[in-house]
This record gives structure tokens, C-alpha cells and sequence, in this order.
């Protein structure tokens, strides 16, 4: 509820739903390169740093997943599959994807909870395309 959308002090309207995150796969904004700022002169050329190069994004919640008893990793799938029931499927399969990295029984778990045949969704990944 900030000043800029959707707060108390917005003065160009209610946004709705609309996503206002990039990258995503529901017609919101998308970055555009035209307006990234021109590489800086300093001793050579100087450009943006990309944060994402060399960042390890699941070993850390793979060993939380893995510290966490039986019961609350149910507890954990439970709570997942009820947030993402309404997600389209191609969505939840990219959700799955990344809880498969961080640990297998962790996709696997919250697949069988959305009560997705992982099977069938693999099946139809690896069959050629027309």
C-alpha cells in the first residue's frame, strides 16, 4: 500500500490484478533494453552488474527442506498445493521445476499434493514436437 499503486495516496486509479513483476508469464511489464543505462567510462567500460551470475538459489532452501521432520514437510505441501490450486498448470509445472532443484522429494511432494501425474507431465516434455 504504497504511493505508487494501489496505496491510499495513488491518484491514477486502481490497478486491478495486474501484475506489476517482470519476469512473468501473464501480460505484464516487460523490461525493456532500450532504457538500460549506456556502460560507464572509467578505466575501460563499465556495465551493469548481473546479480544472478554465479548465485546458487537452492542449496540454501534444499537443506531447509531437508531439516524439517516428516510432518512438517506434509505440512509444507498441504500449505503450497492450497495457494497454488487456482495457478494455471503450466505455471505450477515452472513452480515444481524449481522446488525439484532445491530437492527432489520436495517437487515431488508438492507435485503429488497439487495432484499432478508427474509421469504424464514428463512424458509429454521429452515427446517430440510437430
Amino acid at each position: 500500500m504504497h504511493y505508487h499503486r494501489d496505496g491510499s495516496m495513488s491518484f491514477d486509479g486502481n490497478f486491478g490484478g495486474i501484475v506489476n513483476y517482470e519476469p512473468n508469464s501473464l501480460a505484464g511489464p516487460k523490461e525493456c533494453p532500450a532504457f538500460n543505462e549506456p556502460p560507464l567510462k572509467i578505466s575501460g567500460a563499465a556495465d551493469r552488474y548481473n546479480h544472478r551470475d554465479g548465485n546458487d538459489d537452492y542449496t540454501q532452501p534444499g537443506n531447509l527442506f531437508r531439516l524439517m521432520t516428516p510432518d512438517a514437510q506434509q505440512r509444507l505441501f498441504g500449505n503450497i498445493a492450497r495457494h497454488m490450486a487456482q495457478v494455471p498448470p503450466e505455471i505450477q509445472l515452472r513452480a515444481i521445476c524449481h522446488f525439484f532443484r532445491a530437492d527432489p522429494a520436495y517437487g515431488t511432494g508438492v507435485a503429488r499434493a497439487l495432484g499432478l501425474d508427474l509421469e504424464k507431465e514428463m512424458g509429454a516434455l521429452n515427446r517430440p514436437h510437430d
